[in-house]
């Protein structure tokens, strides 16, 4: 693999509360090799000019749903072919985007889609982030991942199916458990209580007891296999928590006292704020709901106050705050968009920054990432501007390495 030096940009290296000021990187054999002012490689290394550009680390995002886009109902009835399909150009676009490495939780089949994509990835068969991956969402059933009501003039028998991956009881959840890690997940993710996005269940309410979540999560450890609740319920956070979770997945309903509970057993949490907060600033335009579902408006409505005060709450916190966006349930393209998200919440960019960054390298374990340093993997970006004084900038990624490769360059067309 060819040496790189790049040049003229300022550099943030994932850790600190501001970039270190224009740096050079040298990068070799898929590594950063060096940081510093006039470095000198050897002859034959190209050199990439990023004058005027901030270079962060690669970005993560911590949750995303590649093969399930904002028509849920199509994403339900496909074929995983033609998820797996639609997928592909998803994929380009998050790693154009400047994320070169995603957690995928959940597909919208019973098929392991994620997995086998996640695979042709690792493969270089196609162009995407590198992806950890839950392939599927365990639910109570009526909880937040069964579907098998949602469809009622469409399902024509297909009631087992829309299950997806029901389980109840400690024997069951056991079963389903194993069968995921047997499969190859990289993650468990299980739903603890109802949904926005779901049309029958309650998202204050948990979904599984106590006794079901710490089944769950300790089958999940047994086999050396991280767990994460989708969650919005108070008491629902408080027991994915005593059980063991690693993260907690929205977390929106959580209150002061709770996300007290969650800093203090240094568990992650991924707000995804943006989808949540313009949901809920929007409760009342019409045109905004026209075309979605009234149920989910209703939700928001309800629990509007709740929600905005849980992003106050969350922001006058010191919360490990992953960066995720649940994409897929709005799109892709837009992801970056969480960034702002988090900032308009009264959360600083650096501590943004950090959660698309190294706090997310924390959470998924993936220790050569998230940081600009001697040694680590050369997954880089760069923005023309400066994120911590605009964090729209996040949004005009225009180069992006992974692995020492070259995917965007500022004078691509």
């Amino acid at each position: 693999m060819a040496a790189m030096l790049i040049s003229g940009a300022s550099v943030w290296d994932g850790l600190a509360d501001a970039p270190a000021g224009v740096r050079d990187v040298w990068v070799e054999d898929g590594r950063v090799r060096a940081v510093g002012a006039e470095l000198a490689p050897p002859p034959g290394t190209e050199r990439i000019d990023l004058t005027g550009h901030t270079l962060t680390p690669g970005f993560i995002d911590c949750h995303t749903h590649v093969a399930i886009e904002p028509d849920l109902t199509r994403s339900l009835l496909s074929s995983s072919a033609a998820a797996a399909l639609r997928a592909v150009p998803v994929l380009r676009t998050l790693l154009d985007h400047g994320f070169t490495t995603i957690r995928d939780l959940t597909c919208a089949d019973v098929a392991y889609t994620t997995l086998d994509l996640r695979d042709a990835v690792a493969a270089g068969l196609i162009e995407g982030p590198r992806m950890l991956v839950a392939p599927h969402l365990i639910s109570a059933r009526g909880g937040h991942g069964d579907f098998s009501g949602a469809l009622d003039d469409q399902r024509q028998g297909r009631d087992r199916v829309l299950e997806m991956a029901a389980a109840d009881g400690p024997d069951e959840i056991r079963t389903r458990v194993r069968q995921e890690i047997r499969a190859g997940a990289d993650w468990i993710k299980f739903a603890a209580s109802g949904g926005f996005s779901s049309p029958s269940d309650d998202p204050s309410r948990p979904t599984y007891s106590q006794e079901e979540m710490d089944t769950l999560v300790a089958t999940a450890a047994d086999l050396g296999v991280p767990a994460t609740p989708h969650v919005y319920s108070d008491e629902g956070v408080r027991r994915a928590v005593r059980a063991g979770v690693r993260s907690v997945e929205h977390g929106n309903l959580a209150s002061a006292g709770t996300l007290a509970m969650i800093e203090e057993a240094e568990v992650f949490l991924v707000p995804t704020l943006y989808t949540i907060l313009t949901d809920a600033r929007r409760v009342d335009d019409d045109a905004y709901w026209a075309t979605r579902p009234a149920y989910k408006r209703r939700k928001f409505r309800e629990f509007h106050d709740a929600l905005v005060a849980a992003a106050e709450h969350l922001a006058a916190s010191e919360v490990k705050i992953a960066f995720g966006t649940d994409a897929g349930m709005f799109p892709h393209a837009e992801n970056w968009r969480e960034f702002p998200a988090l900032v308009s919440a009264g959360i600083s960019p650096p501590r943004a920054l950090r959660a698309a960054t190294s706090v997310a390298a924390e959470l998924l374990g993936l220790d050569g990432l998230g940081v600009v340093a001697e040694g680590r993997t050369a997954d880089l970006v760069a923005m023309p501007g400066d994120p911590f004084t605009d964090i729209e900038v996040t949004g005009r990624v225009d180069f992006v390495m992974k692995g020492g490769v070259v995917h965007r360059r500022p004078d691509a067309p």
